[in-house]
């Protein structure tokens, strides 16, 4: 599983540039997925991005390094978050993802809205990230035994 690092000094320079970049318009990408397009999904697949490049350039012992039981831990963690804001609002009375029903103080019901879209943007964000790593595993794994099943 790409133990060892594949870049030199400017793969590495590129590194340091690019991935800060890819996180930062990751979370621009989140946070203004509600009146922008963009969302969960393309801030998924961004953040991964900063995960690869890491294991690409600097190998396993890179800093944003998520192994494959980590990423599925996240994959699970992110579709708890949309799956229980879906359901906090019908049990509190509204349909299932009636974002308008969740029980947080805020003074309009608007509000309320955003917050319940950005909770569920963050829990596609998760679950969508640690799948393309978890896929970048299979792959590498698959290549690393020689493409056998």
């Amino acid at each position: 599983m790409m133990k060892d690092p594949f870049g030199g000094i400017i793969l590495n320079i590129a590194f340091r540039v690019l991935v800060p970049f890819s996180i930062v318009y990751a979370v621009y990408v989140l946070i203004f997925g509600e009146i922008s397009p963009g969302g969960g999904f393309q801030a998924g697949v961004a953040l991964s991005v900063g995960v690869v490049f890491s294991r690409l350039i600097l190998g396993e012992d890179a800093p944003f390094n998520i192994s494959g039981a980590s990423a599925l831990i996240l994959a699970g963690i992110g579709t708890f978050i949309f799956v229980f804001t879906g359901w906090i609002s019908v049990l509190t009375g509204g349909h299932f993802l009636d974002y308008g029903k969740l029980p947080l103080r805020m003074e309009h019901v608007n509000e309320i809205h955003a917050m319940g879209i950005l909770s569920i943007e963050v829990g596609v964000t998760l679950c969508v990230m640690a799948t393309v790593i978890t896929i970048l595993d299979a792959i590498v794994k698959r290549s690393d035994d020689n493409g056998s099943a």
